[in-house]
């Protein structure tokens, strides 16, 4: 499986854009910023994946009764 076959479809989806930016004309610093940009929405995704599997497990949890 190809890392594209993970992208959505729609033209104006923020990370297809965002993969495809021409990066070579940043700079090392504008680069390093564009990297904790990412690592900080990788956490803040992560967060939110924690949140739903908790509220999933409490949920599923709740109807086995």
């Amino acid at each position: 499986m190809e890392i594209d076959d993970n992208l959505p479809l729609r033209r104006d989806d923020p990370l297809n854009n965002l993969v495809k930016q021409d990066i070579d004309a940043l700079s090392v610093a504008e680069l390093e910023t564009r990297i904790a940009a990412l690592k900080a929405e990788i956490v803040r995704c992560e967060g939110k994946i924690a949140f739903a599997s908790k509220h999933r497990s409490v949920a599923d949890a709740l109807f086995k009764k």
